[in-house]
């Protein structure tokens, strides 16, 4: 095979045209082994890898500096800077990460780069040290699949044409972004597209770039061709490549939402491999949010460009009209619609992954609570059983959300508790409110939940015990459950308390426990540091009540083993029992 031949982009400067198609089959193949074999970004790959062969056969990478935004275009990149065994060797898949990474290699990523929209403002960085220092390299950036939605793109735009000097900025349209695309930029684009870049409203003339266009954006001699007219510009430009989404591989073609990425699959029938993970209580929610419009007209579910997190695909999507609201990769406009939508008296509720709420915190704490409006957001995905590449961890909402002022941030144990907080924070008009949906295994109940939550900060007593309280949030409540039974065996009657507010401490309850206990134990499904547990530590800090505090050490893991995480954080259900036992 050509690629096990290619360690570095130099190796294919002198190949002839048929090697090159040839190399484009075997990044195809490649892709379509990993992908299948451990699952990944299948569409968006597919769909650059002869842009990339082309970008690495006319510029000279390490020396020009390329940023992928997102990472979603970057296997065919990696496997012609000597990574190429990520892909074609499976007992090496996991030495390779889905994303850009310095870590993995130095010389030819320049970022770590997981979320979106970043990537032409990192590369303005670029862009000025090179001026600064007088070097002479392109700086060139790949944005696609949605990206120039989000707000950092255009704030990057703005700065790489106020510079006004050498980049070039790689518009890899490929007409969707995770699902659909959203918003007016996006009308522009097709028009670009319908008129071969001909349109006099040209949204990337308006900031001042040079501008080329590029139809046959999977024709290598084209894009060689394409490349070279903009290698050692002296300005700023654009380069608008039209690509074929999943191209080369007829099912992520046919269905270019569901193959965006995807669990492993089989190659010759596109049928998935793995088998199906049961109840989701984040689809449920989708579900039960779905009948409510009917009978709310004023709910409006709004998707920052994963509407699938909750269940909406593209039958549900137009089954609700008007009552469902994609932004694109725009998390800052949902939160920031959301707050307006409430404020008209509309009933607004964000539904996204957690990994993607630390894109807005800003607008969650000025535009969303300091305005004190009632949104409601879903936190999905929010535990250590979730994303595990660094760059998307899932579980730093707690210290993020729970310290936010006006913010009711509610962590339910069920899935019949999590319906009754979701109707109460719909139907409320006090608060702004975000619920931390469960993860993980589904479970049910026929308590009677409450209806009403405005009561803040009340603790539930599950069992009432003596000498040992375990306070568990959320996911870790079972767990939680787990211990006190295996306590129980030890002879210590445990109080169990699910504390439902993650944003506020129940000081009369634990007052109230000093009488009879003498350490107080928290779960938690998430970072330590500033998490539940200090809260609640530092109430007990001046009296004499010792505390325990569980959860995961503040650190960035990547692709961890949530077994081996669990283990070294002593979060086993023996390692809790023993050091109770011990304290």
């Amino acid at each position: 095979m050509l690629i096990e031949n290619v360690k570095t982009p130099q190796d294919i400067k002198h190949m002839s045209m048929e090697q090159l198609t040839t190399l484009a089959d075997e990044i195809r193949k490649g892709i379509l082994l990993r992908d299948s074999l451990h699952g990944g970004h299948v569409g968006p790959n597919l769909g650059f890898v002869e842009a990339t062969i082309a970008m690495h056969y006319v510029f000279n990478a390490p020396e020009d500096k390329f940023v992928f935004d997102v990472s979603h275009q970057i296997y065919p990149h990696k496997m012609l800077t000597g990574r190429a065994f990520g892909f074609v060797n499976p007992e090496r898949f996991n030495e390779i990460s889905g994303y850009s990474s310095p870590l993995e290699s130095p010389t030819y990523d320049n970022f770590e780069i997981g979320h979106t929209s970043t990537s032409i403002a990192l590369a303005t960085g670029l862009q000025k040290g090179r001026d600064i220092l007088g070097g002479k390299e392109n700086i060139v950036v790949v944005i696609g699949d949605g990206s120039l939605s989000g707000g950092e793109a255009y704030e990057g735009l703005n700065m790489a044409s106020e510079l006004g000097t050498n980049i070039i900025i790689v518009v890899n349209d490929n007409e969707m972004s995770i699902a659909e695309n959203h918003g007016g930029l996006y009308r522009n684009l097709q028009l670009l597209r319908e008129t071969k870049g001909k349109a006099e409203l040209n949204f990337f003339r308006t900031f001042g770039f040079d501008y080329h266009y590029v139809e046959q954006g999977n024709d290598l001699p084209t894009l060689i061709d394409a490349f070279r007219e903009v290698k050692d510009t002296t300005r700023p430009t654009v380069l608008h490549v039209h690509t074929e989404k999943g191209h080369g591989y007829a099912p992520a073609v046919e269905n270019k939402e569901a193959w965006h990425w995807n669990m492993p699959f089989d190659v010759k029938t596109g049928k998935s491999t793995v088998e199906p993970f049961g109840e989701s209580a984040a689809q449920i929610l989708g579900d039960h949010l779905r009948e409510n419009m009917k009978r709310d007209p004023k709910l409006v579910c709004i998707a920052a460009a994963v509407p699938a997190c909750i269940g909406f695909g593209p039958e549900q999507r137009r089954e609700a009209g008007a009552q469902h609201q994609d932004v694109g990769i725009a998390e800052e406009e949902a939160v920031a619609m959301a707050s307006g939508m409430a404020k008209r008296g509309a009933h607004p509720v964000f539904s996204t992954y957690a990994t993607f709420i630390q894109r807005t915190y800003d607008q969650i704490a000025q535009d969303l609570c300091v305005n004190g409006n009632p949104a409601v957001i879903n936190v999905i995905g929010s535990s250590i059983f979730g994303m595990n590449d660094f760059t998307h961890i899932c579980f730093f909402d707690i210290p993020m959300l729970s310290h936010i002022p006006n913010l009711v941030y509610l962590a339910p144990t069920t899935v019949e508790e999590m319906i009754s907080m979701e109707d109460w924070a719909i139907k409320q008009e006090r608060y702004s409110v975000a619920i931390r949906v469960p993860e993980g295994e589904v479970h049910h109940s026929d308590e009677a939940y409450p209806t009403d939550y405005s009561d803040l900060d009340r603790y539930h007593v599950a069992h009432r015990g003596s000498k040992v309280a375990v306070i568990a949030v959320g996911n870790f409540f079972y767990k939680a459950k787990h211990v006190c039974e295996m306590l129980a065996e030890k002879g210590i009657d445990a109080t169990l308390i699910n504390p439902r507010y993650i944003s506020g401490t129940d000081e009369r309850l634990l007052h109230d426990l000093q009488t009879d206990h003498q350490l107080v134990v928290t779960l938690e499904d998430g970072s330590i540091d500033g998490g539940f547990g200090d809260r609640i530590a530092r109430f007990y800090g001046p009296t004499q009540m010792k505390t325990l505090c569980f959860g995961v050490k503040k650190a960035l893991y990547d692709r961890y083993d949530v077994s081996q995480l669990m283990r070294d954080n002593s979060l086993l259900d023996e390692q809790i029992v023993e050091r109770i036992l011990k304290a």
